[in-house]
């Protein structure tokens, strides 16, 4: 029963990510005026984008075939991150991670398979060099990212391989 409290409260911080994703797009998508941007700070602006490609809009312009096997490969490394958040859900560093990862795969995911796109609206620059836009599901995705590598640091146990290990010890 432990265990599978543990689970969920990893799936209630992935949906937390969804819902907080969703909404933000929502707001944007409503609020934001397509490609114009709203200065917050000299570096930092509000600005509407449709992303149809991957990370920093790779192949945004392959003609539509990307929006399914971006879908695809989205839906089955969720299904891969549920599975592992379940048989590392007590492992707190690790599995909160992994939810992030989830909760903001599954936020563009969802953009993806409704509208074709990914909505971004946060912008940040230097002078006239532009990051990418991006949204929240890609900074949990970000952040879940750097969590799993703290993990890989501080619990190297969580990382290595059973296999390799009882080799070692038998030599």
């Amino acid at each position: 029963m432990k265990l599978a409290f543990a689970s969920q409260q990893w799936y209630r911080l992935a949906l937390i990510v969804i819902a907080f994703d969703q909404l933000s797009k929502m707001l944007a998508s409503l609020k934001l005026v397509y490609g114009e941007p709203i200065v917050v700070l000299p570096v930092f602006n509000l600005m509407l984008a449709h992303n149809e490609g991957a990370a920093f809009s790779f192949l945004h312009d392959a003609g539509g075939w990307q929006r399914w096997l971006f879908s695809g490969l989205a839906a089955v490394v969720s299904v891969v991150l549920i599975v592992w958040i379940k048989r590392v859900s007590q492992q707190k560093l690790l599995a909160s991670g992994l939810a992030l990862v989830l909760g903001g795969a599954v936020g563009n995911l969802i953009d993806r398979v409704r509208f074709g796109y990914v909505v971004d609206f946060l912008s940040f620059h230097w002078d006239e060099h532009y990051f990418p836009a991006f949204n929240i599901a890609d900074t949990a995705i970000t952040i879940g990212a750097g969590v799993l590598l703290l993990d890989m640091f501080l619990n190297p146990e969580h990382h290595s391989d059973k296999k390799t290990s009882a080799e070692g010890d038998s030599k």
